[in-house]
């Protein structure tokens, strides 16, 4: 066929899908662009469903390779109207081809599918008639697909409904409407096109022919019906699934398209025509900065500049020329790229957030380099004294967006939103979209699911794709040789991943942006397309898009520790009297660098996981500059430098340096280099780059351009001289180093600078890293309270931290009704449990009891708590849950009585009040509160282990003890795995951890714990198997019992059994590990195997020969020491007496045989 450039014929693809018809086609938009090219192709459009998600890219990537891209959607109407939503057989989705012509339809076009989103969504996103006709200017109509509204009524035989509809649009559209056919291999397209080209005829309409493309090449039908398949979670093999009806829907050439339409060339034709109509150019990097709203006559300049003065005298004792200059270069800077306004947006909801009491972060990312923002408070950290780089923020050298990141106190986030949405105006302010893509393990395993593979096959190959950043299908073939030889030698492997890697990469689903916002001077809909996602509005066009269109974004994230760090600093002022003031803390406090050397990190930010525990524990830290370094070294890449870092500050004097200049820029760091400012200040000083050009080199290596940087390499050593033989950059050899330690210092950097860290974004979390650190060295009770109050509702995060105050000697009591809150607090150095944790009881109930308390005094009973209480808040289940929790144990009454009585004790209150109410009271009798009196029934406490299970069940944790207690010595025993060095840790802020897991996938590991849930299933073949949760003193993990193994030990698996459990580790991706079972065994002290009795009962006839049996027992008992209790039962007074736990025994035959043997079978009972 003519696939090659000389194309006979001309034609422009004018219905054209990308992979942003999400899930429905499978044209990546690079490689698109790359096939229109090969095709000869001079123009080409986009024309996605509903969405235009692709367009910023698809232009880009069609302008590069010399294409003009038209851009486009494929909407979808609702004739009678956008507002009706319900099934309504003349209101059904209709398609329609919508192409922009210039400014104005681009803008028409972002209105219609911004609206269709946000007030049209029905299933699909739609608009209707009476919303086209007002929005009609600057667009070309075709009348797209069979499911368009012409041809659908066509295929009804309604002929003239659909003429009307075809007229109704042309007085829209004018001569911009057109009627359009497609051909692909279907009988019903050509009854349609027939009629069309009738209909163009009779009612004056053109024609256009296009081919509705829904993937690359003919051969990509496969690949595209599998996506089908993923995107209605059906299998290839089901019968009853959406397909497409033949293997047409490809990019044709001209040519191949002239074969289909030669009886109607003017349907080819009208391709190129619309195409030249269609001129719409996007604006790059035009700052659409919404205004600061400041009075008419005030220069926003010198605004800004008396606040950084202002700011400038607060924070420096001495305000020195160098400072001064700093100040005003920066403030130029920012003058001529046009941010003023920035900076006052961001200046201003930082001043409203700290009006306002809400904590804010020390600034991340690269802003903590500018003098200007430490000045205005957006920072807190001095760059100065950091050697931090305001050109790794704003490059004069480089046009880009000023990026600041602004932390939040995690619950009051939302208020600083709302600020900045009500002073811009609620549509100038928008949430951002994300993307959600089949990455290449993820896309394996759908692939395989839709293909109908098995589990097992599937999950054999996904495992064999490392987990590594960015990994593709390509370079984990290349890493990994085994899955290289599956790939090679096993044609359903094989299979499976050439599918998979068309698919991979793929927009699968969208999602809301965690904390970006982007800010407008006008309504946001005039610059991008919005839609809703879940209830809020977002862009339809990700960050980096948002950005290069000159639109303004920024960070609002909400951070737990600043939550955490604002309710420790609340209660050290309550109980301690203590102001504290993080900004003017300092950080040059040995004992809290002592602390962390001697890795106490728990709760320390970023310092938490297991692995940066241990590295501080080595680096031992002593100042500020080695947490920065500790935080910007703990990551994969950078790891490798840590030994060196480590014994270079140990053995300062044996640190080399290639040359004396890179002293001064890596004594910081004792010799290595850790920051990409490192980078940029070498180039500098060794070779006499500019500022500006020092970060686009930074730039350049941290993406890995190499041919930008092999020609930087010429430059860094030669230099660069001009035409005129002006020095522009001196370089290494006129500065006097050598040509090859030039050479091998850029060798140095171009390794490191590909996964260097930015110093600035380190520091800022290095600054919440110390002040977590401080207040946990100075006041661990409030830091720890509030940390138990920032995870309370996670039950395994306040056992965590629970168990960490009880090891640093902190003592955490359980909830008392006369001393708790619904919040854990700290008094008198100890935590006392928060009442709102409780089941069933919540915090308006507990807000009910401590205003009681506080009006009328502490509770003295039962009695009194009900009669001080408000009953129409605390109700017969909160009471209950109460008690049991241990919340009523300061009454000093036991559990078990308290629940016989207390529904009684309820009811008996609530008669006396409604009695009161009803006037039935003897106004001349002393008033009583009430006349109910208790009388406990003479029951004994509760079984210690019930009692813990009750807490358990209560608030999620064993509060007064722990079951496991006792088998301490057992658990902590060297074969055995604690849980959480299989699962992964969680910290605070869940998400920034990276882990490296000490468990691999498939190790067998013996655990031992509490079984603390049993979920029993019967599978296909009608056997038995269970999920079952153990807990151990740490921990908790799932573990899967197969029915074989179910069946060997289904005695052991019951709810509360202790057990030691040996079996696979099973890891999944996005999953917390799971262990697959192989053996259960009953967990006894000193591991003996389990014997079939839990107590033994000796029969004695008369008390007078208790000591007699005892003096018997004694000696025998010592050598079979255990944990089965022994009962002496006297038979004349039918009591029992249980012997000294000193003297308790295990399961060995021979005991039981013994003691069978001196006091006759008949009085021996094992039970």
């Amino acid at each position: 066929m003519g696939e090659n450039e000389n194309s006979k014929h001309k034609w422009v693809s004018l219905h054209q899908h990308t992979e942003y018809s999400l899930l429905d086609s499978s044209a990546k938009i690079p490689e698109l662009i790359q096939r229109a090219k090969e095709l000869g192709m001079e123009s080409i459009a986009i024309t996605d469903h509903g969405v235009m998600y692709g367009c910023v890219e698809f232009y880009k990537e069609a302008v590069a390779a010399g294409i003009k891209p038209i851009i486009g959607c494929e909407i979808y109407v609702a004739p009678k109207s956008m507002y009706i939503k319900c099934n309504d057989k003349d209101n059904e989705n209709q398609h329609l081809v919508l192409l922009v012509k210039n400014e104005v339809g681009y803008r028409n076009l972002m209105k219609i599918v911004s609206k269709a989103s946000i007030e049209g969504f029905y299933y699909k996103p739609r608009v209707d008639h009476d919303f086209l006709k007002e929005h009609s200017e600057g667009l070309i109509a075709l009348s797209a697909c069979l499911a368009g509204e012409v041809q659908s009524q066509i295929l009804n035989g309604n002929i003239k409904k659909a003429e009307e509809t075809a007229l109704f649009y042309k007085n829209i559209f004018k001569d911009g409407f057109y009627l359009e056919l497609q051909y692909h291999g279907m009988k019903e397209q050509l009854k349609v096109n027939n009629e069309l080209i009738d209909m163009s005829r009779r009612l004056d309409i053109p024609l256009v022919a296009t081919n509705d493309v829904h993937y690359i090449r003919k051969e990509d039908y496969k690949p595209h019906d599998i996506l089908l398949c993923i995107q209605t979670g059906k299998t290839v093999d089901d019968e009853e699934r959406m397909r497409y009806p033949s293997d047409e829907f490809y990019l044709k050439s001209p040519d191949e398209m002239y074969q289909i339409f030669s009886h109607v060339p003017e349907a080819l034709e009208n391709t190129v025509n619309i195409a030249e109509q269609c001129n719409f150019d996007y604006e790059f990097h035009k700052s659409k900065l919404p205004n600061f709203p400041l009075p008419k006559e005030v220069d926003h300049y010198e605004y800004l500049k008396d606040i950084c003065y202002k700011g400038l005298k607060e924070r420096y004792s001495q305000v020195t020329k160098d400072l001064e200059d700093r100040l005003l270069y920066e403030l130029k800077v920012i003058k001529d790229m046009g941010y003023v306004d920035y900076f006052l947006i961001v200046w201003d909801f930082i001043r409203f957030a700290r009006e306002n009491g809400i904590m804010t972060g020390p600034g991340r990312g690269s802003g903590a380099g500018s003098i200007v923002a430490y000045t205005l408070g957006i920072t807190k950290i001095d760059p100065i004294k950091y050697g931090l780089i305001f050109e790794r923020f704003l490059n004069p050298e480089r046009v880009s967006m000023p990026d600041i990141d602004s932390d939040f106190c995690y619950e009051r986030r939302q208020e600083v939103i709302d600020y900045v949405v009500n002073k811009y105006g609620v549509d100038n302010v928008s949430q951002i979209i994300t993307f959600g893509t089949m990455a290449a393990r993820a896309c394996i395993r759908d692939v395989g699911r839709a293909m109908n593979y098995s589990y097992a096959e599937v999950d054999r190959i996904a495992k064999m794709i490392p987990t590594m950043l960015n990994i593709t299908i390509d370079k984990a073939l290349e890493l990994n040789p085994e899955l290289k030889k599956a790939y090679e030698e096993e044609d359903r492997v094989r299979e499976l991943i050439q599918v998979a890697k068309k698919l991979e990469g793929l927009p699968r689903h969208t999602s809301t942006h965690a904390a970006g916002v982007v800010i407008a001077s006008e309504p946001l809909v005039n610059y991008v397309p919005l839609q809703k996602n879940e209830g809020n509005i977002v862009t339809q066009f990700t960050m980096g898009t948002l950005e290069e269109l000159g639109l303004l974004k920024m960070d609002f994230l909400g951070l737990r520790t600043l939550t955490v760090i604002r309710d420790a600093i609340t209660m050290i002022r309550q109980n301690k009297g203590v102001f504290i003031d993080l900004d003017k803390l300092g950080f040059e406090d040995e004992e809290v660098y002592k602390m962390i050397s001697e890795g106490k990190t728990v709760g320390v930010f970023q310092l938490e996981s297991p692995g940066m525990t241990s590295f501080m524990k080595e680096l031992k830290p002593d100042s500020l500059e080695d947490i920065i370094a500790g935080i910007s070294l703990y990551r994969p890449g950078p790891m490798a430098e840590i030994p060196k870092y480590i014994s270079n500050k140990k053995n300062p004097d044996k640190i080399e340096y290639l040359t004396p200049e890179l002293e001064g820029i890596l004594s910081v760091t004792y010799g290595c280099m850790v920051y990409q400012e490192q980078v940029m200040e070498i180039v500098r000083k060794l070779a006499g780059y500019s500022m500006g050009r020092s970060d686009l080199v930074r730039r350049a290596m941290s993406k890995k351009k190499h041919k930008v940087m092999e020609e930087e390499r010429k430059n860094f050593i030669y230099g660069i001289v001009d035409e005129n033989g002006n020095i522009e950059v001196p370089g290494c050899i006129r500065n006097g180093i050598k040509e090859e330690i030039a050479n091998k210092i850029f060798d140095q950097m171009v390794d490191f600078a590909s996964y260097a860290f930015n110093k600035s974004h380190a520091a800022a979390y290095a600054v919440i890293a110390y002040q977590t650190a401080y207040l946990m060295r100075y006041y661990p009770t409030e830091f720890i309270a509030a940390m138990l109050n920032s995870v309370m509702g996670n039950n395994e995060k306040v056992a965590y931290y629970v168990r960490f105050a009880n090891e640093r000697g902190i003592e955490v009591l359980p909830p008392n009704i006369n001393k708790s809150y619904s919040k854990f607090n700290a008094q008198e150095d100890k935590i006392i449990f928060g009442m709102a944790s409780i089941k069933n009881v919540g915090v308006n109930v507990i807000e009910s009891i401590v205003k009681s308390r506080n009006e009328k005094g502490n509770f003295i009973d039962l009695i009194d708590f009900c009669n001080k209480v408000d009953l129409s808040c605390v109700n017969k289940r909160a009471v209950e849950s109460l008690i049991k929790s241990g919340a009523f144990d300061t009454f000093g009454i036991y559990r078990s009585k308290m629940l016989a009585v207390y529904e009684k004790v309820l009811d008996g209150v609530n008669n006396d009040r409604r009695k009161n109410i009803d006037g039935q009271i003897n106004l001349f009798l002393d008033f009583k509160e009430s006349t109910v009196k208790i009388e406990y029934p003479n029951i004994n406490e509760f079984d210690k282990k019930y009692i813990l299970a009750m807490e358990k069940e209560m608030t999620g944790l064993y509060i007064s003890g722990h079951p496991l207690e006792e088998y301490k010595d057992i658990l902590n025993s060297s074969s055995i795995t604690k849980i959480p060095e299989i699962i992964d840790s969680e910290t605070l802020e869940d998400e920034l951890v990276e882990q490296e897991r000490k468990i691999k996938d498939g190790e067998i590991v013996k655990i031992g714990g509490i079984i603390t849930s049993v979920n029993k299933k019967v599978t296909k073949n009608n056997e038995m198997m269970a999920f079952i949760t153990i807990e151990d003193l740490y921990s908790s993990i799932e573990v899967i019992v197969f029915p074989k193994t179910f069946n060997r030990y289904r005695d052991l698996i019951d709810a509360d059994s202790m057990v030691i459990v040996k079996g696979r580790v099973n890891i999944r991706e996005g999953e917390q590990p799971k262990i697959l079972c192989e053996n259960v065994e009953a967990l006894c002290e000193n591991g003996e195997k389990r014997n079939s009795y839990n107590k033994i009962y000796i029969r004695i006839q008369q008390e007078k020969y208790v000591n007699d049996v005892m003096k018997k027992l004694k000696p025998v008992c010592i050598q079979y020491k255990g944990n089965i209790p022994i009962y002496l039962y006297v038979s004349e007074n039918k009591r029992s007496f249980l012997i000294n736990k000193n003297l308790w025994i295990n399961s060995d035959k021979e005991i039981l045989t013994y003691l069978k043997n001196s006091f006759g079978e008949e009085n021996v009972k094992a039970v």
